[in-house]
């Protein structure tokens, strides 16, 4: 049910001209562990995962990277959320890499760890 949902969320932003402003972004805290466990089911997986995202000015219709057959660990062109929140605030005019938001004793964070970059793929 998820799917039809999504696309006609995607759909509607695309046919009410709002698709290059509205970023949706759909990923999960983890992955999946590859196995099923002795409790017949699976455990969180933190060495690979997926997002989607769409919209905001991204460049989509691709894949990005790639895992092996098990999708148990990527193989190819790993892209990791640091990278994904870069991205996101480089499609709003935001960079992340300067920009920093005061803690509550007003020492500065930066709001992407460093070296982490906007995804060229999608913002090229």
């Amino acid at each position: 049910m998820l799917d039809m949902g999504l696309s006609a969320l995607l759909n509607d932003l695309h046919d009410r001209g709002l698709d290059k402003d509205v970023a949706v972004v759909v990923c999960g805290e983890f992955g999946r562990a590859p196995r099923i466990n002795k409790l017949n089911s699976r455990d969180h997986w933190p060495n690979a995962n997926f997002a989607l995202l769409a919209g905001g000015g991204i460049n989509t219709g691709q894949v990005i990277g790639a895992t092996d057959k098990d999708g148990a660990f990527p193989t190819e062109r790993s892209v990791n959320f640091q990278e994904v929140f870069a991205t996101l605030h480089h499609c709003i005019g935001i960079d992340a890499a300067r920009t920093t938001i005061p803690d509550a004793k007003g020492r500065p964070h930066y709001l992407v760890d460093a070296g982490n970059k906007p995804i060229p793929e999608l913002v090229g």
